[in-house]
C-alpha cells in the first residue's frame, strides 16, 4: 500500500502503549485477546496449513479521502517435516476509500525441499489517484507542471530459484506490467499524454536471478547478508509493447547487536536501456527505498542508493526503527556520480502480529518533502 499515512494503528497501538494509564484503557492481555480473535497472537501453528492474522482499521489522506486499510498475513510451511527451511510467508494488504480509490498488494516467499527450492511472488492492483512530474531531476523539482492522474495498474512478479550451491541460488522469473493513466488534469501544461509509449503501456519480459543468501528469515532478518543480480528482458515477441532491459542490483547486510538490537545496510541500483516506457523507469523514492520522497516524484534510467537503519525491539509488540540514507539517478550511468544526491531520513513503529513478522508505520523525510508509509514486514 503506497503512501497510506495516518493509518489505523495508531488506535489500535496507542491503547496498548498506555494501557495503564487508567482504568478505562484495555489491559494488554485484553488487546492480546482481541487480537487473538483476528489470528493476530504472535504464535504460528503450522498443523493449521496457513495461519493467518489480520490487522484492519481506518485511515485518511487528502488524496484517497476516509478509507478502510487491512494487513493480513499468513505463515506455513509446504513441508511440516522440512526442519531446514525458514517459515514460509504470505503477506496481503489492501485499502478501500471514501474517492472510489482500492488497492491490493502480495507479497509471497516460500521455501520447499530442505530450502533446495524458493518461489517468490509479488503482485499489485491498484486503482488510485497520484502524480505524473516527468523524467529527471529538473522535473520532479517543478511542481508548478506535475499532472495529476488515476493509475489503473495491474503488475506481477513470480521467482523460482534453485540452490547450485551453499546459499547460493539461481532463478528463472517473469515480470508483468499493465498501466493505465485515467482521467488525467491539467493537459495543457503536463507531458505525460506527450510520453512515446502513450498513457495504457503493457510491460512483459523473462528475468533470470543470481542470488546469495544468507539471511536467517527474509521477511525481518536478524543476520546474514543478501547479494542479488536479476536482469530482465522485455520484449514484443513477449508481449511487451516496448523493447527494453533492465540490471537489479542489491546487497544487503544485517548484524544483530544483541537480542533486541539489529544494525542493517544495503546498497541497491536499478539499470534500464533501449525504449523503457515512462512507468517502468526506476524510481527515486518508495516504501522501502529513499523513503520520504512521493512515489514517482523522481524518476529516470538509472538510479542507485544506499540506507542504514537501526532496529530496536520494545517491550511486548512493540518496535521502534531509524534511518538514513541517500540516492541519485541519471540517464547514463557515468552520469551518476556527477548528479546530485537526496537526503532520506525517518524513524519508524512496529508491531509484532505474527512471529517477528510486523506490521509497520514509517514516517520519511526528503529534501523538501515526506511520506508516510504502512506496509508488511521490514523495508529491507
Amino acid at each position: 500500500m503506497r503512501r497510506v499515512g495516518g493509518l489505523w494503528l495508531v488506535a489500535c497501538l496507542s491503547i496498548s502503549s498506555f494501557a495503564r494509564a487508567g482504568d478505562l484503557l484495555p489491559s494488554r492481555q485484553q488487546v492480546d485477546g482481541w487480537l487473538k480473535g483476528l489470528g493476530s497472537d504472535n504464535q504460528f501453528n503450522p498443523d493449521k496449513g496457513i495461519d493467518w492474522g489480520v490487522m484492519p482499521g481506518p485511515f485518511y489522506t487528502p488524496e484517497l479521502g476516509l478509507g478502510v486499510g487491512m494487513a493480513v498475513v499468513g505463515m506455513y510451511r509446504p513441508d511440516k517435516h522440512d526442519h531446514v527451511s525458514q517459515n514460509s510467508t504470505l503477506s496481503l494488504s489492501g485499502f478501500a476509500s471514501s474517492t472510489g480509490a482500492f488497492g491490493l498488494g502480495l507479497e509471497n516467499y516460500s521455501f520447499f525441499a530442505d530450502d533446495a527450492w524458493r518461489f517468490y511472488l509479488s503482485g499489485a492492483l491498484n486503482d488510485m489517484p497520484t502524480y505524473y512530474w516527468g523524467t529527471g531531476f529538473s522535473a520532479g523539482r517543478n511542481n508548478d507542471d506535475k499532472q495529476k492522474y488515476t493509475s489503473q495498474e495491474f503488475s506481477a512478479k513470480p521467482d523460482l530459484l534453485y540452490r547450485i550451491a551453499p546459499n547460493t541460488y539461481l532463478g528463472l522469473g517473469w515480470s508483468f506490467s499493465s498501466v493505465h493513466a485515467a482521467s488525467i488534469q491539467d493537459k495543457d501544461r503536463g507531458t505525460l499524454e506527450r510520453e512515446k509509449a502513450g498513457t495504457s503501456v503493457l510491460s512483459s519480459g523473462a528475468s533470470a536471478t543470481f542470488t546469495y543468501d544468507t539471511r536467517d528469515f527474509v521477511s525481518n532478518p536478524r543476520h546474514g547478508q543478501l547479494v542479488n543480480l536479476t536482469y530482465t528482458y522485455y520484449a514484443p515477441g513477449l508481449g511487451s509493447d516496448t523493447r527494453f532491459d533492465s540490471l537489479d542490483t542489491r546487497y544487503a547486510l544485517y548484524h544483530a547487536l544483541d537480542d533486541k538490537n539489529v544494525l542493517a545496510w544495503e546498497i541497491d541500483g536499478r539499470f534500464t536501456q533501449g525504449d523503457v516506457p515512462w512507468n517502468m523507469l526506476p524510481l527515486l523514492g518508495s516504501n522501502n527505498r529513499m523513503r520520504g520522497y512521493y512515489e514517482g516524484r523522481y524518476r529516470d534510467r538509472n538510479v542507485v542508493s544506499t540506507q542504514i537503519e537501526y532496529r530496536r525491539k520494545l517491550d511486548w509488540r512493540h518496535g521502534v526503527v531509524g534511518w538514513l540514507g541517500t540516492g541519485t539517478m541519471g540517464p547514463n550511468t557515468r552520469d551518476l556520480g556527477q548528479s546530485a544526491w537526496l537526503p532520506s531520513v525517518g524513524v519508524g513503529y512496529r508491531f509484532e502480529f505474527k512471529p517477528r513478522m510486523n506490521v509497520r508505520l514509517d514516517l520519511g523525510v526528503g529534501k523538501g518533502s515526506t511520506g508516510f508509509y504502512f506496509q508488511v514486514g521490514e523495508a529491507f
